[in-house]
């Protein structure tokens, strides 16, 4: 083995490590022709870049908390406050895998989400009720996830991304939405965005928010040069969200805007070049193939 087929390796084992919790027994989800997404479906490419679509989760995340009841959701019923890491991790198998495992394993996967979501009911800091079931949280859960993968994709790998791509990804995701039940699921790009439009007046930012927005922003996972990554990341994250967005939340920039942007597109690059000659070539790091 060449020393740079070693260093892909190990860079390539150290990510795996990152999205994969070997003291429970986690092992990489290999993609395979019989998922639930089929290898020329959008889906498939855009859900399969590392970069991308962290930065896109940290953006869908910040973008869901701005909904009263979707924070309420996650501060009730979750232990982010003492595993961020854990939460982000397990959103990042369950991409993985109802996206490349086998079909049954992505619907077993859909399936729990769907047992969980029915079982959490609360109420909100001014006593409106709320259940984590309601279609119409699942819908902004939906569109907001959706739209910031994709237009992660777009800003770090695709800047020339046709509309048709576009609403064709929308459309893939759409059977996603759709199996979570969430109501309405838009699909295409003009629907995801008045969508988004039509729940403006309900978002809010307060105390609880900017709280976990903080903790998002300053996640570590305890390992130098992926805590270095991370913080690149996470300040993408913040910085691909529409204006408002940001403004609601008044998080502090840590690095200049044009060092992030360019921090942002190298750690894509080198993370590409570390999976070239996986077989799972550009997947998730839960689709490493090398380590079983």
């Amino acid at each position: 083995m060449s020393v740079l087929d070693f260093a892909r390796r190990a860079v390539r084992r150290k990510i795996t490590d990152v999205f994969n919790d070997a003291d429970k027994g986690e092992r990489p989800v290999l993609r395979r022709a019989d998922a639930l997404f089929s290898p020329d479906e959008v889906a498939w490419q855009v859900n399969g870049d590392v970069v991308t679509m962290m930065i896109g989760g940290v953006s869908g995340l910040l973008l869901q908390m701005l909904h009263p009841a979707v924070l309420a959701g996650v501060w009730d019923h979750s232990d982010f406050r003492a595993d961020m890491h854990g939460r982000l991790r397990r959103t990042a198998k369950f991409i993985a895998t109802t996206t490349y495992d086998h079909a049954d394993a992505g619907r077993a996967a859909i399936d729990k989400v769907n047992r969980i979501h029915a079982k959490l009911s609360g109420t909100l800091p001014d006593g409106t009720p709320y259940r984590v079931s309601d279609p119409h949280l699942l819908a902004w859960v939906h569109v907001t996830e959706t739209i910031s993968f994709l237009d992660s994709w777009i800003r770090y790998a695709e800047p020339d991304m046709s509309m048709a791509r576009q609403d064709a990804y929308f459309a893939d995701m759409a059977r996603m939405g759709e199996a979570l039940h969430a109501a309405p699921v838009p699909r295409t790009r003009a629907e995801a965005e008045a969508l988004i439009q039509s729940y403006r007046s309900e978002l809010r930012a307060d105390a609880r928010t900017h709280e976990v927005a903080a903790m998002v922003m300053r996640q570590t996972v305890g390992q130098a040069s992926v805590d270095l990554a991370a913080g690149v990341i996470m300040q993408a994250g913040m910085d691909l969200l529409p204006a408002w967005a940001r403004a609601m939340h008044d998080q502090p920039e840590r690095l200049p805007r044009p060092l992030m942007l360019a921090g942002a597109h190298s750690t894509a690059r080198f993370i590409r070049w570390a999976f070239e000659n996986s077989p799972n070539k550009a997947v998730w790091p839960a689709g490493v193939t090398e380590y079983p």
